[in-house]
């Protein structure tokens, strides 16, 4: 990855700075009702305000339709909570297209950028008309860096200048980290329900880890493709051939996959399913395999102890319902307690360290979500990649 600008990089006194951050936020009516986003951005705006530049932010809200205005999805409630926030008034303008005009120090939000005809398309002109408002672009909204929209890609193109806000070179930094020279040995856990939606991530991380551990419906499929009988558990046999061929990629590689010794099984998918604890050999046909055992749990801990870069995406089971968490929640747990370079991230992910309190214990925790799995598949994030280009005009 090349050298990405960051704001310290850039002259901002009496500049006009225009921001994409995330504020993809849950609403209650005209209430924020979690409003961590907005907090993870304020020294990022405290330091633009602070050099003397006045400053314009914008981002998308939930999926409107585009051209249309949707009260539902209005930033305008954003908008408030930020100044409360902020403890200064930050304007919401709908009408940007002529200009905005700014004062240094001042502060305004740009209506829902997904109502714009064209943001997702990344259409040239809306990218050059959201130009046209800065001197500067900082991106900083790295859940957005996996796709290529006119508000992270196309105004990166034809802004005067363009870098990174100080949380998606923080992302940016922490992912490199991981995966550019990692501290070896590496672990990387990747859970969830399905194969399909991790089978990339999957394969593209062979390279660089020492043991790749499973959780989660994905296991299901790869102890199928060893012969284990999974009783009524989700299964892809679509995805079992693809199983057996990583198994073989590992075994060329010298990397292990270890896969569970005992499991937590139920008659049905409920929260007050009665867990019973099986060896993986015992499983019945109309078992669930729900979670992984007290002994897969101690057998990956072992792993998680030795290594020097741990990369988690996604739990090993159904951690919502109790009985069903022990595994999830030893594995954070011995993440936590461990000395190694940990990074976490997905949505599931984040849940499950919330959960079990253990976010400070974690080396970086990424809100990417799709643009996590994306970089960890080894592909090339537009957003980020504009900006690596990108040299002041």
């Amino acid at each position: 990855m090349a050298e990405i600008k960051g704001l310290s990089d850039v002259e901002l006194s009496g500049k006009k700075v225009l921001m994409r951050v995330d504020y993809n936020v849950p609403l209650d009516g005209n209430r924020v009702t979690d409003d961590t986003r907005l907090r993870a951005t304020l020294a990022s705006l405290e330091r633009v305000l602070t050099a003397g530049a006045s400053l314009i932010l914008m981002s998308h809200l939930g999926r409107p339709e585009a051209g249309r205005f949707d009260e539902a999805l209005s930033m305008k409630p954003v908008a408030e909570r930020l100044s409360s926030l902020l403890n200064k008034e930050v304007l919401l303008v709908d009408n940007w297209k002529t200009g905005v005009n700014l004062n240094p120090g001042e502060v305004v939000m740009l209506e829902n950028i997904r109502f714009e005809s064209g943001e997702t398309e990344n259409d040239e002109q809306l990218a050059k008309q959201l130009a046209a408002l800065c001197d500067v672009f900082v991106n900083d909204a790295f859940a957005t860096a996996h796709r290529a929209q006119a508000s992270t890609h196309g105004v990166a193109r034809f802004a005067k200048t363009a870098c990174a806000g100080p949380l998606l070179k923080a992302e940016i930094d922490a992912l490199a980290k991981a995966f550019k020279d990692p501290a070896s040995p590496m672990v990387a856990i990747v859970g969830g329900s399905k194969v399909s939606t991790k089978l990339t991530v999957l394969e593209s991380l062979m390279d660089k880890i020492d043991q790749l551990i499973i959780g989660g419906g994905i296991a299901n499929t790869f102890l199928k493709a060893k012969g284990y009988n999974i009783g009524n558990s989700l299964c892809e046999d679509e995805l079992i051939s693809a199983a057996k061929n990583l198994f073989s990629l590992a075994e060329k590689q010298g990397k292990q996959i270890p896969l569970p010794i005992d499991v937590v099984c139920a008659k049905e998918f409920s929260n007050d399913a009665k867990a019973i604890v099986r060896m993986i050999e015992d499983v019945k046909d109309d078992d669930l395999i729900l979670d992984v055992g007290p002994q897969t749990s101690a057998l990956y801990a072992g792993f998680l102890k030795k290594a020097s870069t741990i990369v988690w995406n996604g739990p090993l089971g159904v951690f919502e319902f109790d009985q069903f968490g022990e595994g999830t929640q030893t594995l954070a747990e011995t993440i936590a307690a461990s000395k190694a370079f940990s990074v976490a991230g997905g949505g599931d992910t984040l849940a499950a360290i919330s959960k079990y309190n253990v976010a400070d214990k974690i080396s970086y925790i990424s809100t990417g979500g799709g643009a996590f799995l994306e970089f960890l598949e080894g592909k090339t994030l537009p957003a980020i990649h504009i900006l690596e280009k990108t040299e002041p005009h």
